[in-house]
C-alpha cells in the first residue's frame, strides 16, 4: 500500500507557493518540503487540519491511497 501526497497539485490550484503556505501554516520549509514530496513518515491531525483550513480543501483532496498489485 502507498499514499500518496498531493500536496503540490493542491498549492498549484490555489496558486500558492511553498514559502507562502509555510507563512500561512506555521510550518517550516523543510517539513512542508519533506511532506510535499511523499518522504514524510507521518503526519499530525493537528497539521493535516491547519493544512486544509489555509488551502480550502479536505483532507482527501491532499491525501490518497493506492493499492499495490
Amino acid at each position: 500500500m502507498e499514499i500518496i501526497v498531493n500536496l503540490d497539485v493542491v498549492m498549484a490550484q490555489r496558486k500558492m507557493s511553498l514559502n507562502e503556505l509555510s507563512e500561512r501554516v506555521g510550518i517550516s520549509l523543510s517539513n512542508l518540503s519533506i511532506l510535499k514530496t511523499g518522504k514524510a513518515k507521518a503526519i499530525r491531525f493537528s497539521t493535516l487540519a491547519t493544512l486544509c483550513e489555509v488551502l480550502d480543501c479536505q483532507p482527501s483532496d491532499l491525501l490518497e491511497y493506492k493499492k499495490q498489485v
